[in-house]
């Protein structure tokens, strides 16, 4: 009965978070495990070119570190604000939700190829918070039980706290400019005067989610 219960939870997860976060968590612990190491993740392009070792185009954005609070601090926010933006902004547009996993995924690629970047991850978590407090600027908050903040700084306090942890910035500050390039394409140009809409999710990604589409 827990069990069914849980399933139950589990599955009204909506279906890109779902198998995202799932994706990640299930790569950390294959880590953990020693199944697999990071060196067989990382992304490589001259192992991906030459030995065709295909699979580390996803896997660096699955791996979020070892076990420990940077890799639940991660999960955290990468479930919850994924979660947030694909009931709201994005309810009933699953496939322009993953269009834009696609979109900000291939710019962090080439990207990755000039800047030597190993694991994306944490610049995607990055993007996906930065589109969701655009998406909600005026949205109030609580942060860690001591800040009473507007959504909209949100992207900038998690990019302070990750300085203080030590850590390099520079993938988070790319996540936040391909979230920001992303929020000025798809909620800012199109609503200016000689605005058009640029971004458009390619059909066969439409026919992936939905192989029927209403025609009425």
């Amino acid at each position: 009965m827990a069990f069914n219960s849980l399933w139950e939870e589990y599955m009204q997860i909506p279906v890109i978070t779902r198998v995202y976060t799932t994706a990640s968590l299930l790569t950390t612990l294959a880590v953990h495990l020693d199944i697999v190491s990071p060196s067989q993740l990382h992304f490589n392009p001259y192992l991906i070119i030459r030995h065709l070792q295909i699979w580390r185009i996803l896997t660096t954005f699955l791996f979020f570190g070892k076990l420990g609070f940077q890799f639940i601090f991660n999960i955290i926010f990468t479930y919850r604000y994924c979660r947030m933006l694909e009931e709201s902004s994005f309810y009933g547009q699953t496939a322009d939700f993953f269009f834009m996993f696609v979109f900000g995924g291939s710019i962090m690629i080439i990207i990755a190829i000039f800047a030597n970047f190993p694991f994306l991850g944490q610049g995607f978590t990055m993007m996906v918070t930065y589109i969701w407090s655009r998406k909600n600027s005026y949205y109030r908050m609580n942060i860690f039980g001591l800040l009473h903040i507007q959504a909209i700084f949100l992207p900038w306090i998690l990019l302070l706290f990750s300085f203080l942890l030590g850590n390099s910035i520079l993938v988070d500050l790319m996540g936040i400019g391909i979230g920001h390039l992303y929020y000025y394409l798809e909620d800012v140009f199109p609503n200016q005067a000689e605005g058009y809409q640029i971004l458009r999710t390619p059909y066969f990604i439409m026919y992936l989610f939905d192989p029927n589409p209403d025609t009425n």
